[in-house]
């Protein structure tokens, strides 16, 4: 018996991941072909307009009867405003090697005319192909590019196409990057080459000060900004929704402990949070402050990375990076206690920001910069 709970066990994971990963897959490709239609149902239409018809002939009544047909034929997914949709999507997103989607999906379509000896259709056998050459175009879905269209700025709209990509995030995760404005907050803490990268590349950490935001924002503590609270209790919150958190700090961070104590000279200290960031391979240790930023709290900061570089860091990891967040900085206060140092100061707020805000602090920045 024990001989077979151990084959089991060393089956059953195998077998998991494989049909796991296998039903991903799949759910990928669904989700490719759909927005490949649907890109491809825009073209035509928008092709159609561009022949020179009058506008009556082509109008809303024609966009009506086609979605009743489609409707009748096809079941639901096109409604007219679905096919409006289809319409922008592709007037948005033609520049994007078009004539390559329409070759992967053609590919598509004249596989499915031909079955294989065992009556499957030959577009099964090119799912994998077509998944492969259709990413370098398309790589969400439909629901997250029906959002994403609605982001005007061309450059904000693929910045947050990137990293929704890169980092997997669900319709949910991404609508609130967008609503707790990560492009902007990332901007801030950049000069103006790196905020043209962002739309290139999306957020890229090589470098410690690729980790700051301008502010952290933390509205998912449901902390009410006029109720008094204490460090523990903020440090507390954090810990309750560490998920959460971990999605605000950004790529590569990894949770490992709060309130780490360490001795020094018979003395105990304690680090509200303490992380390690994979990317910069070094320890991110970060302390809270519900108040105003002093130089007490970055002399204190400047002797936790001390200690860490000295006694926890390893000879192949990197300086560690101290992150003081608190309700109110001084840039000024950081650069003269504190210059060219690995240690940084942010404010955080416990509500989503005013996008109109930021992006004025954005162009008064670049403004500045600019002088």
């Amino acid at each position: 018996m024990n001989g077979q709970t151990k084959t089991l066990d060393k089956l059953l994971p195998q077998i998991r991941e494989l049909i796991t990963a296998a039903r991903n897959a799949a759910a990928r490709t669904v989700n490719t072909l759909q927005v490949i239609t649907n890109f491809e149902v825009g073209r035509i239409i928008v092709e159609h307009e561009q022949e020179g018809e009058k506008k009556a002939l082509y109008g809303k009544a024609l966009m009506k009867q086609l979605a009743i047909s489609l409707t009748e034929e096809f079941g639901k997914g096109f409604s007219k405003s679905n096919l409006e949709y289809m319409r922008r999507f592709y007037l948005v997103y033609r520049d994007r090697s078009p004539q390559i989607a329409q070759t992967v999906f053609g590919q598509l379509v004249q596989s499915g005319k031909t079955q294989t000896p065992s009556g499957q259709s030959a577009a099964i056998r090119k799912t994998q192909s077509v998944s492969a050459q259709s990413k370098l175009h398309f790589t969400l879905s439909w629901s997250h590019y029906l959002f994403l269209m609605g982001i005007k700025d061309e450059a904000e709209r693929s910045f947050y196409e990137i990293e929704a990509t890169t980092q997997e995030w669900s319709l949910r995760e991404l609508r609130r990057q967008f609503d707790s404005s990560l492009y902007e907050r990332l901007a801030l803490s950049r000069d103006k080459v790196a905020i043209h990268d962002l739309s290139e590349e999306g957020q890229i950490v090589t470098k410690p000060e690729q980790i700051m935001k301008e502010p952290y924002v933390l509205e998912f503590l449901g902390l009410r900004e006029e109720t008094r609270y204490s460090e523990r209790e903020l440090e507390t919150a954090i810990i309750d929704k560490l998920e959460h958190f971990l999605l605000e700090l950004g790529k590569g961070f990894l949770f490992e402990a709060r309130q780490k104590r360490f001795t020094f000279e018979e003395e105990h200290f304690f680090v509200d949070l303490v992380f390690y960031n994979r990317l910069l391979s070094c320890y991110v240790l970060i302390d809270l402050k519900i108040g105003e930023l002093t130089h007490q709290d970055l002399g204190q900061m400047q002797m936790y990375v001390n200690y860490y570089d000295r006694f926890m860091k390893r000879d192949n990891e990197h300086p560690t990076v101290g992150i003081i967040l608190c309700r109110k900085k001084k840039d000024a206060l950081v650069e003269i206690t504190l210059p060219d140092s690995n240690i940084y100061a942010s404010e955080y707020q416990l509500y989503l920001p005013t996008k109109e805000e930021l992006r004025q602090k954005l162009i008064d920045w670049a403004e500045e910069v600019e002088r």
